[in-house]
């Protein structure tokens, strides 16, 4: 497999056959294809109670700050997946997770993002530290999906941070093909969003 140069944004690369996968290279300008990911869902839905939450958008680095799809085949290397990009930079599409799933979970009485004017019992600011997918040493065959976030959480009344933890969670897929890595990214992604809206109702509580 040939890879592309560290933190591609190159204006021209070659395509190479099997598209779709990671073993091809996007060629400049053409057009990618969108994905999303989904909210966690769950059979019953907790009371909604009274307090308030303001879901911050998520800081991350600037390999993880766009809509494209990263991919590390070695641990200073970034790149970005061929052919394919996110709905939203990852940020984003975190935060509209992120309110999606505490609306479907419950435990408050309203979730918002920053800046729609919500007067919040609590804030919950989320570092997106890892949101990738990192093919095996050779390049050609299972591929691991990894997401890392940090979260804290603060109370409006006293601006006190009342708690704070690191959500991680990685899984092995089956091949280098979108489809198959991107359904990688919506099982982690449900799983840890399951646990961070448990976990954020327990604390504020």
């Amino acid at each position: 497999m040939r890879w592309i140069s560290p933190l591609v944004l190159t204006l021209a690369l070659p395509l190479l056959a099997g598209c779709g996968a990671i073993s091809s290279l996007s060629a400049a300008g053409e057009e990618l294809d969108a994905y999303t990911l989904s909210p966690a869902r769950s059979a019953s839905t907790a009371a909604a109670g009274r307090r308030h939450l303001v879901v911050e958008t998520p800081s991350a680095p600037g390999a993880l700050a766009t809509d494209r799809i990263l991919i590390k085949p070695l641990p200073y290397q970034a790149q970005y997946l061929p052919g394919s990009r996110w709905s939203e930079p990852a940020p984003a599409l975190v935060q509209t997770l992120l309110v999606a799933s505490f609306q479907n979970l419950g435990g408050f009485g309203l979730v918002g993002r920053t800046g729609a004017g919500l007067m919040p019992d609590y804030t919950l600011m989320t570092e997106l530290q890892e949101f990738q997918a990192e093919p095996v040493a050779n390049g050609d065959g299972p591929v691991t999906v990894k997401i890392g976030m940090l979260m804290t959480i603060i109370r409006e009344s006293d601006r006190r941070i009342i708690a704070s933890r690191r959500f991680a969670a990685t899984e092995v897929v089956a091949s280098d093909t979108v489809p198959d890595i991107v359904a990688g990214f919506d099982r982690v992604l449900q799983r840890l969003l399951g646990e961070a809206v448990l976990w954020t109702g327990q604390q504020a509580g």
